[in-house]
């Protein structure tokens, strides 16, 4: 619909221009004015000539019969002016013949925007934290951030994807002193990142019984970390080398989600590369005249923003989140020269992001706009909050595991051969646990229920992944990819091309609203209007070969647009389930 809207207005603009005179409205004024009727009967797209009436000094009843007989377009059956509306039914044999023909034409890039040629993109996402489970609370980051990877490269742009680790921090600390007093190499070796974890819960449990059981609520061990910490900073060689191996530990257990979810990152730098590129931005502040010093901390004082102060130097001098942010932001610029960059964080975060952009704004820093952040709510397993240092945890590799399980066990009878099964299995578990989450708005709290994420009825990833299978099974039977031909088709085929249509639109205000959900519920749009024509209507096995060849032709742009679609949200399509 897209398409035909920017045509519709290219007309009305000439329309306009020859009607009324020259520079009264540009077309990028009358195709925002286009909009959906409500009511189908009433037309396809419709021009309210109102805010017309206005800028061309004459009534919108006046407006909509001058333009009626001007417009002219083989995709509409007729033009209407009704009540100071513009109303236009669109052909629908000659509009699905173009649409089909685009799909056909364009293939995988059809549906893309393509303004993002010339242009780079930064995006931080996943960035879990080094030695710590990656659990469902990861999920958000991970995903949203991936498919809006995938949505904005889909647009032209230059992606460069980039795994922010949180591999620095007083925790290391602890989990030294865990290690040191607890732990076995080759039971790390063995169990990996769940044994760190392990460690992790157990000296944050200790340090709690003894705060518990001290009346000043000290803690030795907490003592002990903080000194181990210390004497990481200041490059003491056996803590270097107990970090440098945790971190390993932790990525080569991370890269196995990363592999079932299709993900690979352009760059690892985590909190400790930029530790050394601190003092720069920190000098400049000071020099500016930005740094004050409260209670014996430097900060920024962001009060005519409507902000609190944005802390930059503890009172010992150490750096904090903000600081270790403008560094990385500073040196991802400088690097990559970016368009945007792209921050994929909880909701929680807010906040200090909005800080250090102000801040980094105020360094004078001309890139500043293009610093987004992309917020998400909560997620929970049947209403249970997550805490690491608890252990209570979902890890996401569990997660996909038993997604996985239970998709074999559903599919095994029909697919005895274990390896295809075991394929079609990974790739519908997995995907239904992303279809899940990225069907809900980023900014919703979302309470993750495995049995409503699998089920094969619903709005849900199996039944999007068994649609494209099913359009699939189609297209072999009929040996072929069909094509359009001039005869008329009913209005299950017509609703059809226009849910076809409408992907472009899609495509752009997801990418436009940093909302991959948007390409998500378009999928499930989809999959509901080809699920009705597949059960009224006969392709293969239709009479009339004209209409035989149509519907194979309109199967095979569903093909088309769901295998695009269900890559935009990080999913396959498997051709069998």
């Amino acid at each position: 619909m897209l398409i035909l809207k920017k045509k519709t207005a290219a007309l009305l603009a000439e329309c306009v221009a020859s009607k009324f005179g020259e520079g009264l409205l540009s077309e990028e004024e009358i195709f925002a004015g286009l909009e959906y009727p409500p009511d189908s009967s009433m037309g396809d797209i419709a021009l309210p000539c109102f805010k017309l009436s206005k800028a061309l000094r004459r009534s919108p009843v006046d407006i909509a019969e001058q333009l009626r007989d001007a417009v002219q377009c083989e995709e509409f059956a007729s033009v209407e002016a009704v009540k100071g509306y513009l109303n236009f039914k669109i052909d629908p044999t000659a509009f699905a013949a173009r649409v089909v023909a685009d799909v056909d034409r364009l293939g995988d890039k059809y549906g893309s925007p393509m303004n993002g040629e010339g242009k780079t993109v930064v995006l931080d996402y996943s960035s879990p934290n080094v030695a710590k489970p990656f659990h469902i609370g990861h999920l958000g980051t991970t995903v949203i951030g991936h498919s809006l990877k995938l949505l904005h490269e889909f647009a032209g742009y230059n992606c460069v994807g980039i795994n922010y680790l949180g591999d620095w921090g007083t925790q290391f600390g602890k989990l030294i002193v865990a290690y040191k007093l607890w732990g076995n190499k080759e039971t790390i070796v063995d169990g990996g990142v769940d044994e760190l974890v392990k460690l992790y819960v157990r000296i944050n449990n200790a340090i709690k019984d003894e705060e518990d059981a001290s009346p000043d609520k000290h803690s030795d061990l907490a003592d002990a970390s903080r000194a181990e910490f210390t004497k990481l900073e200041h490059g003491d060689e056996e803590n270097l080398a107990l970090w440098r191996w945790f971190v390993d530990v932790s990525l080569a257990e991370y890269q196995k989600t990363y592999q079932l979810l299709g993900i690979e990152f352009d760059s690892y730098k985590g909190e400790s590369f930029y530790t050394d590129k601190m003092p720069e931005q920190v000098n400049k502040l000071r020099d500016m005249g930005l740094l004050e010093i409260d209670d014996g901390a430097s900060i920024v004082n962001l009060e005519k923003w409507n902000m609190p102060v944005c802390l930059i130097l503890k009172r010992d001098g150490s750096t904090l989140y903000p600081t270790r942010d403008i560094a990385a932001a500073v040196y991802r610029q400088r690097t990559y020269n970016f368009d945007k960059a792209i921050y994929v964080t909880s909701a929680a975060q807010s906040l200090h992001f909005a800080q250090w952009f102000k801040v980094v704004e105020l360094m004078g820093y001309d890139w500043y706009p293009g610093l987004v952040h992309v917020p998400y709510g909560t997620v929970s397993i049947n209403g249970a909050k997550l805490a690491t240092r608890t252990g209570n945890v979902v890890l996401l590799k569990d997660l996909f595991a038993e997604a996985i399980s239970r998709v074999y066990d559903i599919t095994k009878e029909k697919h005895p051969d274990p390896e295809e099964c075991r394929a079609i299995a990974e790739k519908v578990g997995v995907g239904a646990v992303v279809f899940y989450y990225l069907s809900n708005n980023r900014m919703r709290d979302i309470n993750f229920m495995m049995e409503d994420a699998l089920s094969f009825d619903g709005n849900t990833g199996p039944y999007a992944q068994y649609t494209y299978a099913r359009t699939c099974s189609v297209l072999e039977r009929a040996g072929g990819k069909g094509r359009m031909s001039d005869a008329p088709l009913g209005e299950v085929e017509f609703e059809l091309a226009k849910c076809i249509s409408r992907f472009p639109e899609r495509v752009s205000a997801a990418i436009d609203e940093y909302e991959p959900s948007l390409v998500t519920r378009y999928i499930l749009d989809l999959a509901a209007a080809f699920n009705r024509f597949y059960h009224e209507c006969k392709i293969v096995n239709c009479e009339d070969e004209a209409v035989r060849e149509s519907r194979i032709a309109l199967t095979a742009a569903t093909n088309q647009v769901l295998r695009t679609a269900l890559h935009l949200i990080c999913m396959q399509s498997p051709e069998k389930i």
